[in-house]
C-alpha cells in the first residue's frame, strides 16, 4: 500500500536532508583543503577522501531532484536557483543545460537519443564512463575548476591539498554516481523489466544510502521522476521489493 506524503512533508524534509548534506560536504570540505596535514596518518586522508566522495555524490543527487521539482515540490524558481548553485560549486555544471540532458535521458533512455548511455558500448564500464564524463565536462567547467583552484591557493590551501582534498574526491564521486547510478541500472547485460530499460540494484537500504543515496533503486525513478530521492526506498518496498 502506497504511504502517502503531503508536498510540504517532501519539502520539509527534503530541505531538511539537502541542508545536512550541503552543510556536511562544506565543512568536512573545507577543514580538508584548508587545515588537513598531508603528513597525518593515511586512515585519516582516506577517510576525508571518501567521506567527500560520498557528500559530493549526495550534493549531485539534490541538485537532480531540483531537475525534477521535487526538492521543492511547486516552487520552481527555488529548485533552480538551489540546482544551479550547487551544480556550480560541484564542477562549474550549467544547471539548465544539464537539466536538458536528464530530461532526455528519461525520455529516449537506453537509446541512441539517450545522452546518458553508450549505444556502441552498453556494457563496458570505461568507455562508456568516458563518453558520459567527456558529454558534461568541457572548457567550461574546466576553466571555472581552475578558478577555483587559483583562488583555493590564494586564500592559503597548498597545491597538495587542492589536488588531493578537493579535486580526488570530486572526480571519484563522478565515478560513484555513474558505475551505481547509471551502469549498473542501465547495461544491457540483464533483461529490463518494462520500456523505461532501467532495473534496480539489489541492495539494502544502508548499502544503497552508502552507494548512491538511494538512486541505485532506478527503476523506481523512472517509474515515479518526481519522488525526491530519500522516498525510493518506500517505492520500491511498495512495489514488493
Amino acid at each position: 500500500m502506497q504511504t502517502a506524503v503531503s508536498q510540504q512533508t517532501k519539502q520539509n524534509r527534503g530541505l531538511i536532508y539537502a541542508a545536512l548534506i550541503v552543510g556536511g560536504w562544506a565543512i568536512v570540505h573545507t577543514y580538508s583543503v584548508f587545515f588537513h596535514a598531508l603528513s597525518a596518518p593515511l586512515w585519516q586522508t582516506l577517510g576525508l577522501i571518501a567521506l567527500q566522495c560520498w557528500l559530493y555524490t549526495g550534493m549531485f543527487i539534490v541538485a537532480h531532484d531540483t531537475m525534477h521539482g521535487s526538492l521543492m515540490p511547486g516552487r520552481e524558481k527555488l529548485n533552480a536557483a538551489i540546482g544551479t548553485a550547487i551544480l556550480f560549486v560541484y564542477a562549474g555544471f550549467d544547471w539548465k543545460a544539464m537539466r536538458t540532458a536528464h530530461h532526455a535521458h528519461h525520455q529516449f533512455s537506453g537509446t541512441e537519443k539517450d545522452p546518458d548511455f553508450n549505444a556502441t558500448n552498453p556494457n563496458a564500464f570505461w568507455p562508456w564512463y568516458t563518453k558520459f564524463f567527456l558529454t558534461y565536462f568541457g572548457w567550461r567547467q574546466l576553466l571555472i575548476l581552475v578558478g577555483f583552484t587559483v583562488a583555493y591557493i590564494l586564500i592559503g590551501a597548498s597545491y597538495a591539498n587542492t589536488i588531493i582534498m578537493w579535486a580526488v574526491p570530486a572526480i571519484l564521486s563522478s565515478v560513484q554516481l555513474f558505475y551505481f547510478g547509471t551502469y549498473l541500472t542501465h547495461r544491457q547485460s540483464d533483461a529490463f523489466p518494462d520500456h523505461h530499460n532501467a532495473r534496480t540494484n539489489n541492495f539494502t537500504r544502508l548499502a544503497s544510502l552508502i552507494s548512491c543515496f538511494h538512486f541505485g533503486y532506478h527503476h523506481e525513478h523512472h517509474l515515479f521522476p518526481h519522488e525526491p530521492w530519500w522516498r525510493l526506498p518506500a517505492r520500491k518496498q511498495e512495489a514488493g521489493g
